[in-house]
């Protein structure tokens, strides 16, 4: 026996127990590649930053008259919150954009309640003739599109449309994918085209051909109805079907002469006029931007997306 004069307990310890250490070494490298694994993997890692968005419509102003009645009194306002780090603004035809950076330990909540009294300190210098207040809200970059799907092809816009719905109402089944918007495509609305001529000749303004169909197109509750001791709703369902429908409104009556709307007016169920454009080898374009759910891993999601777009394309679908 050889006299140890100094030593390490850590490593005795070690050197007596090799089972016990080796069989902790393959356990801690175990659960490290298993939180590998699970540990979320994203492009654009979720942070927390306090950046406060102010937008402003004021429809039929230029850019300079926007950025004088507009932006400049807000950013005077801003301006006196001593955690901001930096404001930038974008004053545009109709629009005033103003994004404000704080400080990186300001709490977002604070932030959005500081700005927001700011704007409200500001909207007696505002022109009164705003449509609406300034939309305040906090930018969320968790909410930001991880993916963007281009339909395409020698296909009309409500087969496009359709295309974009069934990835739409499949892709949202994926647990990692919070929302999918579709882009593109114009909403249809009915357009009732008024001739001033008839109108005028039969003695009608055009208050009344609005009054004539907001009490036509209307659904009403009648109350509940007790039979055979099962108490039902009754609703008298008079919304309208099909835009045809319109021109039988009656919108005045009298002597025993009626006025019906195809009297003074066209009806017609088109599409809004477009206020975008997109194209791809001149072809019109539907585009689905996919946003991922908070805290989801990114690579799973894209995985998935991808898994649903090969079977559309093996059903027709141009992606």
């Amino acid at each position: 026996m050889k006299k140890v004069d100094k030593q390490f307990a850590l490593t005795s310890f070690a050197l007596n127990n090799r089972t016990s250490v080796m069989f902790l070494a393959f356990l801690i490298a175990v659960m490290g590649v298993i939180t590998y694994i699970a540990l979320p993997k994203d492009s654009y890692p979720e942070i927390k930053q306090p950046t406060i968005y102010v937008g402003t419509s004021y429809p039929g102003n230029s850019p300079l008259d926007m950025e004088n009645l507009v932006t400049r009194p807000i950013e005077k306002e801003l301006n006196t919150i001593s955690e901001v780090d930096k404001i930038r603004s974008t004053s545009v035809q109709d629009y005033s954009t103003i994004i404000i950076e704080f400080d990186p330990k300001t709490d977002v909540g604070d932030a959005l309640t500081k700005v927001k009294d700011a704007v409200d300190r500001a909207k007696p210098e505002l022109p009164q003739d705003l449509p609406a207040d300034p939309n305040v809200f906090e930018l969320n970059f968790s909410e930001f599109p991880i993916m963007n799907i281009n339909l395409s092809g020698n296909y009309s816009k409500s087969q496009l449309k359709r295309f974009a719905e069934y990835l739409e109402e499949e892709i949202e089944k994926v647990t990692e994918i919070s929302k999918v918007d579709i882009r593109g495509i114009d909403e249809k609305e009915v357009k009732i085209k008024v001739n001033p001529w008839e109108l005028e000749a039969r003695k009608l303004n055009f208050s009344d051909l609005e009054n004539a169909i907001k009490a036509e197109n209307i659904t009403l509750s009648g109350g509940n109805l007790l039979n055979d001791g099962v108490r039902r709703n009754i609703r008298v369902v008079g919304e309208f079907t099909d835009a045809r429908e319109l021109e039988d409104i009656i919108v005045k009556h009298e002597k025993g002469d009626v006025v019906y709307l195809r009297d003074v007016a066209t009806v017609e169920f088109d599409y809004k006029d477009p206020q975008s454009y997109a194209r791809l080898g001149r072809q019109p374009v539907v585009m689905l931007d996919v946003v991922k759910r908070s805290g989801e891993n990114l690579l799973n999601a894209t995985e998935k997306v991808n898994a649903i777009i090969e079977r559309a394309k093996k059903n027709g679908v141009s992606v």
